[in-house]
């Protein structure tokens, strides 16, 4: 039975997906970036099967007797239920993609061409870079009778043949089973076998085509392998053929006792991902009876079958949508948002140094409107500072070439203390963060590879340096987002630079607790997950009620990611029911229900998709008069509450926190991009008022930024002197 009171989490994720899709659904943004949101739309659901409904069938699986989630689901209905409204947005996703972005696209010169549409001189000259440069690379595997096949990798492109022998004899000796072709109904006569081909995922997979003509026109080189692809069969006929791609299983859990080879027993999971259960299938809509052998083959029922009109695959359509040679063509540029530039620091004085800037005040960063430059140079200068003593530092996710993991090597290689907290089971990410792990440690730097059954989320760096006179000073770092230079390009965060002694201290205290025996410490600034961040939380939301009066109601604002703790959301209704006005801006799951009366009808939620992906988490509480405003780390889901290392951080300086609050009430300002939920569960687009123009947080965020350097680069009046050239800036 269905539960009145909160929304189911997977099937709340789905509808974030399709708010994704209405960007891509959207005339008036440009092209390219409504076919990046396509890609994005794709890219989520591939990460969505292979973990939450990978879960959900594994629970199946299991035959236990499995209790209904706190929405008042079992698994089945709840697979039943995503496999229904996945059909739904999947045939608007390719329909936006058939119907306007690709033939918008072809109009303008940008012509993505499929087999059908290539001219008889462009198909001569894609035969032979097939020959050239495709099939030395592709390794057909025959697939036996009615065996089921390991050898599709996750989420890799396969072209699946049926094929037959010209002379009409069966399948060479080792290759027999006509696969009971006729019974499965993937031939028309005995003997026709199937083979697999994995389209190489190290090649280029969109060709340009050459032309005298203007305009730019792509090949798939996936197309490629399915049309010239016959000629790997010699003695064989090609009678069927069909794209295919394997969404396998990738929650899969590292031991985490193995304790003397905890890096082995991690590469051993990434390796298990690419033959781990399968539970989806996506096919080409070119042969129903091909799909069907290759679904058998997988061992998965009808309803994990999912055909698609256009191209598998439209998560690298990402790397053609970001194609640089669009931004060089100014007949082009429309194609793309105007660019929005991370707006750089201003530069600090000659002779002052970031240790300077930060005694006299601390330092807030937004990104990506602002540049990450100063993250960067603060462990750049603690690098290079003799003074420095000492570096500590959470990292989860960062970039490939990180500069953040120079710094951090070239300190440890100067015999500086670098200490580094390493989550390795930042799922996706476990192989890049071992790899430069393992550079840091040969550089010298101490590396905690992450805690037993906890992933070490928080984001936190901080620099011990020796002051004139011998005193030894800490300067401290704390974000909402990871230290990857890449994605502060596209994520907003918010972020503080402070060497508030308080803060300081209470972040050693918070290294101490994470990587060695210390015993875990009431801390009255910093509240740390899973120890007592929920219950903090909770108390604030409990103390709101408690101070509200109908003269004087509360008031809570939070933005965060995702909102799925059921204690959580139940202080939050009696917050409401206590007449506290809550305002949430959720950017993915939420499983409260807003506005039913007499439980939540004081709640009001919003969810903002844009283009920069909304990742800062904020917090204010009125409290009575006396003000909180925090930043956090930390999602409101069990999993950050309880099974992470987070950090929910105060923001104490005032002209700080006005920043902070102007940002978070201009989430609820938006008419732009802005959804409101419903208590239907349905979400409806937040429209300016009449004769109002729709105001964009995000595009104020950009504006009050650029102001504010305006202000602070402006010379002060009267200034006669000629300046000194100044030094890096922070």
């Amino acid at each position: 039975m269905k539960s009145p009171y909160l929304f189911n989490r997977e099937l709340s994720w789905l509808e974030f997906n399709a708010r994704v899709l209405e960007e891509a659904l959207d005339p008036s943004i440009p092209l390219l970036e409504r076919l990046k949101f396509l890609s994005i739309v794709t890219s989520n659901f591939d990460e969505f099967f292979m973990v939450r409904v990978a879960s959900l069938k594994a629970l199946v699986r299991s035959g236990s007797d499995i209790a209904r989630d706190p929405s008042g689901l079992t698994p089945e209905e709840t697979l039943a239920a995503i496999s229904k409204r996945t059909r739904e947005i999947v045939g608007r996703q390719y329909d936006c993609l058939l119907r306007e972005i690709l033939p918008g696209l072809a109009l303008r010169g940008f012509d993505v061409v499929r087999p059908s549409g290539w001219k008889p001189q462009e198909r001569r000259w894609l035969e032979a870079w097939f020959s050239d440069r495709v099939a030395p690379l592709l390794t057909p595997l025959r697939v036996e009778g009615d065996e089921t096949f390991q050898s599709a990798g996750n989420l890799r492109v396969h072209v699946a043949f049926a094929v037959r022998r010209e002379d009409g004899g069966p399948p060479r000796e080792g290759a027999e089973g006509d696969g009971g072709a006729d019974k499965d109904g993937g031939g028309d006569g005995a003997g026709e076998a199937m083979a697999i081909v994995q389209v190489p995922p190290n090649l280029d997979r969109f060709i340009r085509l050459p032309s005298d003509e203007p305009g730019l026109r792509f090949a798939l080189v996936d197309d490629l392998v399915r049309s010239f692809g016959a000629r790997l069969f010699p003695g064989y006929e090609v009678r069927d053929s069909l794209l295919f791609k394997v969404t396998r299983d990738a929650d899969i859990g590292v031991d985490e006792d193995r304790d003397d080879d905890f890096l082995a027993a991690m590469e051993e999971v990434i390796e298990d991902r690419q033959n781990s259960w399968p539970v989806r299938l996506s096919v080409s809509s070119d042969s129903e009876a091909l799909a069907e052998r290759v679904r058998l083959a997988l061992g998965l029922s009808p309803d994990d079958v999912y055909t698609l009109p256009g191209p598998i695959d439209l998560k690298t359509f990402m790397e053609l949508a970001a194609n640089e040679g669009t931004g060089s063509d100014p007949g082009l540029a429309d194609l793309h948002y105007e660019p929005w530039p991370p707006v750089k620091a201003a530069e600090l004085p000659e002779g002052t140094t970031i240790w300077d800037e930060l005694r006299a005040r601390d330092r807030l960063l937004h990104v990506p409107y602002e540049s990450f430059d100063p993250v960067v140079r603060f462990l750049e200068e603690a690098a290079s500072d003799p003074a420095v003593l000492a570096i500590k530092m959470t990292l989860y996710r960062t970039s490939g070439n990180s500069p953040v993991v120079r710094a951090l090597t070239r300190a440890a290689r100067s015999g500086k203390l670098v200490s580094v907290l390493v989550e390795v089971k930042a799922r996706f990410d476990e192989e890049r963060n071992i790899a430069w792990a393992s550079r840091l440690e040969q550089a010298g730097a101490i590396v905690i590879y992450g805690l037993a059954r906890l992933k070490v989320h928080a984001k936190a760096a901080l620099v011990v340096r020796r002051e004139e006179g011998g005193a030894v000073r800490r300067y401290l770092h704390l974000s909402t987002g990871n230290y990857n230079d890449k994605t502060a390009k596209l994520y907003g965060d918010l972020s503080i630079f402070t060497a508030n002694e308080d803060l300081c201290r209470e972040a050693s205290a918070f290294f101490n607790m994470v990587t060695g025996y210390s015993t875990v410490q009431e801390l009255r600034h910093l509240a740390v997950a899973p120890f007592d961040l929920k219950s903090r939380v909770i108390s604030m939301i409990e103390r709101e009620a408690q101070r509200s009066t109908p003269e004087a109601p509360g008031l809570i604002m939070a933005k965060m990611n995702a909102l799925a703790d059921v204690d959580v959301i139940s202080a939050l209704y009696r917050a409401s029911a206590a007449g506290v006005r809550v305002l949430l801006n959720v950017r993915g799951i939420c499983m409260l229900v807003p506005g039913v009366k007499g439980l939540s009808e004081n709640i009001s939620v919003v969810s903002i998709v844009g283009r920069n992906l909304e990742h800062t988490r904020i917090l204010f509480f009125a409290n009575g008069g006396a003000e909180e405003l925090y930043l956090s780390s930390a999602d409101w889901m069990p999993r950050n509450l309880e099974r992470r290392i987070e950090l929910m951080f105060p923001v104490l300086d005032e002209t700080l926190r006005k920043r902070v609050r102007d940002i978070l009430e201009a989430y609820f300002r938006d008419s732009a991009k802005a959804h409101r939920l419903g208590p239907s569960g349905r979400w409806k687009r937040v429209e300016p008022a009449e004769g109002e123009e729709a105001f964009s947080s995000q595009a104020w965020f950009y504006e009050s930024v650029k102001r504010r350097h305006d202000l602070e680069e402006a010379p002060p009046e009267r200034e006669l002197q000629v300046r000194r050239k100044p030094t890096a800036g922070f």
